[in-house]
């Protein structure tokens, strides 16, 4: 018997959705029915990483035709205000209305407090905080005017929203500051039957700490913090976040944090 479809010609889309957790996000939406558009930075790296998405996503709808019908990119910086507009441009052409918005793009170079410089805290807010508020902004707008209006709105926060990281200062306070805003958005938006909540990943295998991780002594350390016993994958989020954006399965749900991140919090003492 086929497992069920559980956002079946929903619409959605996601920031920073060609890599980690959200490419894995934007693939399991795709299994489960949903039309998907991704966001990127736009450079060559990225369109090359959004090609072999396509060819995933052929693998799970079983042709190219109908992958590219229902998985698309649209490229910018989210810390742009009229990137978040494009995006939702874009799936409102599409497919009619947006049904689910991840807020996924962030970045995190690891850095010692006294070694952070003014640019690089700049570029860390405005990427993973002010791109967060623009991009559900817009989302917000379009889940508002559409009949009926709603639709569910995912931030893709972090167990560093809950816990300090000694070369994180930077970037602890932009997660800390998704999981607020998710909060407040949560209070403003319900009357429009706007649901918003917060992932909050562990420690998870990404293109962000793949170093760390390759480094036995820490990955060891890591693990042994973890009831679970191992770190996470990007595999882990999609089903929070099927569950998440699925109203027959959350509809009641909103101004939540969920913690996927295998016991470390409740660990850490």
């Amino acid at each position: 018997m086929a497992a069920p479809k559980l956002l079946q010609n929903k619409a959605m889309a996601i920031t920073g959705g060609v890599t980690g957790i959200g490419r894995a996000i934007a693939l399991g939406y795709i299994s489960h029915g949903a039309h998907v558009v991704v966001n990127h930075l736009g450079d060559a790296k990225s369109h090359e990483q959004f090609q072999s998405m396509l060819d995933e996503a052929e693998q799970i709808l079983g042709g190219k035709e109908e992958a590219e019908k229902r998985l698309v990119e649209v490229p910018g910086d989210v810390g742009e205000p009229d990137t978040g507009k494009r995006l939702v441009k874009e799936v409102v052409e599409r497919w009619g209305r947006l049904d689910v918005f991840v807020s996924n793009a962030g970045v995190c170079e690891f850095r010692e407090f006294l070694d952070i410089t003014p640019t690089l805290w700049t570029s860390t807010l405005t990427t993973n905080l002010t791109g967060a508020f623009h991009t559900i902004q817009s989302a917000a707008h379009q889940m508002t005017l559409q009949s009926p209006p709603g639709g569910s709105i995912i931030g893709i926060s972090s167990i560093s929203a809950l816990v300090g990281g000694a070369r994180q200062a930077h970037y602890t306070p932009t997660k800390a500051g998704v999981l607020s805003l998710i909060q407040s958005c949560a209070c403003a938006l319900g009357k429009y039957s706007i649901r918003c909540n917060a992932l909050l990943p562990g420690t998870i295998k990404t293109q962000l700490n793949d170093k760390d991780l390759e480094d036995e002594e820490k990955r060891k350390y890591m693990e042994d913090r973890i009831p679970l016993g191992r770190t996470g994958v990007t595999q882990d989020l999609v089903g929070p976040a099927v569950f998440l954006g699925c109203e027959a399965l959350s509809g009641y749900v909103t101004g939540a944090q969920l913690l996927v991140d295998g016991g470390l919090f409740v660990n850490l003492q």
